[in-house]
């Protein structure tokens, strides 16, 4: 018989975590003076008692090793949990949302999608607006940790590349789950202080060099401000290009880094150099065509094309213009790159550079072989030879973002959305970027004024596409429960 308490005990311990995480934006509250801060005690409260009650009844049954069911069923578990308390603020608080509006807006933050349906968010209590930069921090180094420890495990969508000992991408610097979560978190700690640090030598004062510090780094995409990146000068653009770039990355090669002193597997690492090769050459396209098509020239021109390329490619979403006005050409482009994504085992999002890099392999080897019938021709990535265990998780993967996609889109089409509001929004959300396209749901818009039964849609596709679709669909099998 399938045991739940395992699973129910490590979420109990998460969700009372959570809990006492409020008391940080609490104590902002207290000394900005609003009177805000019992919606914070209120919701630690609750919170914690809740998560610590639950683990409390779970903990008899606590074990060395989880199976393979419980650790699906831990891995989405986790991220449905968290948001159903962390939305607690934003109904108590000085926002006049419904719970739907609540758990939308802290779904994307623990997914750190970056959707919002808050707006005059100058006006709102620092406390929330912290809470909203917390919520994206502490998803970012969540899904590190899930995608280097728990998704190779699950042999989801070709993660399993990153578990064998040809990729030795964790390799034998980090035996160990807990030493990985543990090293990962003293980077993902260094790069937020550094990048706090970048932004208030850039202008930004210390509480907004803070929030957004954490929302880069988690390349979330929460700002402080309805103008998001358009509020602060071209320091912090490039400051936040910078760090975004950063986040995207491997994270354990960071690790390797900081262990080794040896800065040779960062240089090597074909999903590292994919990346940069890919983002630098839209960069250029972009930058150029503005400068050929528009009023735009010289250095801004080049800015808010570097900014918001790498913003949308790394799925941040901040955003310093409306690229929504820049014509149709920057409109096609800004919706494909945001299904691009940046390296794994970062905080960046979508479909990630290392499964296209598989696919381009695969279709090489598939055109030799008809050049050439009876040759033997292997797919090979970072040099070595790709077993067809990885190749069909990558293909599995990429059909079933299609078809999700395709899914989603049609959804919410029948809540009576148009057509570039629902292909944009289900992709947006899918793929963990943030802003849609249009007039309503763009660069300048929010999410506010869809229905209910979008945003549950939506709030959906950020938690499957956050989690790689595949370890969230496993659970609604037959087979996942019987086994």
């Amino acid at each position: 018989m399938f045991d739940i308490r395992p699973v129910a005990y490590v979420i109990g311990l998460l969700v009372a975590c959570l809990g006492l995480t409020m008391l940080l934006p609490m104590l902002v509250d207290i000394a900005e003076g609003r009177g805000e801060w019992p919606v914070f005690a209120q919701s630690a409260i609750v919170t914690t008692l809740t998560g610590g009650l639950v683990a409390l009844a779970s903990a008899n049954a606590v074990r060395d090793r989880l199976s393979i069911q419980q650790t699906f069923l831990l891995t989405t578990g986790v991220w449905v949990a968290l948001p159903i308390f962390g939305a607690l603020p934003f109904v108590l608080g000085a926002t006049p949302v419904s719970y739907t509006d609540a758990f939308f807006e802290a779904m994307s933050g623990l997914t750190t999608t970056g959707s919002t349906v808050l707006s005059d968010l100058e006006t709102l209590p620092k406390g929330l607006l912290l809470w909203r930069g917390l919520l994206q921090w502490l998803g970012g180094i969540g899904i590190i940790v899930v995608a280097m420890v728990f998704l190779p495990e699950l042999r989801v969508g070709g993660m399993q590349i990153f578990r064998s000992e040809g990729f030795d991408t964790m390799g034998k610097i980090l035996p160990r789950a807990t030493q990985i979560s543990s090293s990962i978190s003293t980077i993902y700690v260094t790069l937020t202080l550094a990048c706090a640090g970048a932004y208030i030598v850039a202008g930004m004062d210390p509480f907004d060099a803070t929030v957004h510090a954490m929302t880069t780094v988690a390349t979330g995409g929460f700002a402080n401000y309805d103008a998001s990146f358009g509020a602060f000068g071209p320091g912090a653009a490039y400051v936040a290009v910078v760090f975004m770039l950063l986040a995207a990355l491997p994270f354990v090669r960071f690790v390797q880094l900081s262990t080794t002193r040896d800065v040779k597997p960062l240089l090597r690492d074909s999903q590292i150099r994919g990346f940069l090769l890919t983002t630098f050459a839209i960069v250029v396209v972009v930058a150029l065509w503005r400068m050929t098509s528009s009023e735009a020239t010289g250095e801004p021109a080049f800015r808010n094309a570097l900014f918001n390329v790498v913003s949308i490619l790394t799925g941040t979403g901040y955003a310093s213009q409306d690229y929504g006005l820049w014509g149709p050409f920057a409109i096609a482009l800004f919706f494909f790159i945001g299904l691009i994504g940046g390296c794994a085992g970062s905080t960046s999002c979508s479909i990630k550079i290392f499964r296209y890099q598989l696919l381009f392999a695969s279709i090489k080897v598939q055109l030799r072989r008809i050049r050439a019938p009876h040759g033997v021709f292997n797919p090979r990535y970072d040099g070595r030879p790709v077993s067809d265990e990885v190749l069909s998780s990558v293909m599995s993967f990429f059909v079933f973002f299609v078809v999700t996609l395709g899914i989603l889109s049609v959804a919410l089409s029948l809540t009576d959305l148009d057509f570039i509001t629902s292909v944009s929004g289900a992709a947006t959300a899918l793929a963990n970027v943030g802003p849609g396209l249009g007039p309503e749901i763009g660069p300048s818009g929010n999410f506010g004024g869809l229905n209910d039964t979008a945003k549950w849609i939506l709030s959906f596709a950020m938690l499957i596409g956050r989690l790689e679709l595949l370890a969230v669909y496993a659970i609604f099998t037959v087979r996942f429960w019987r086994a």
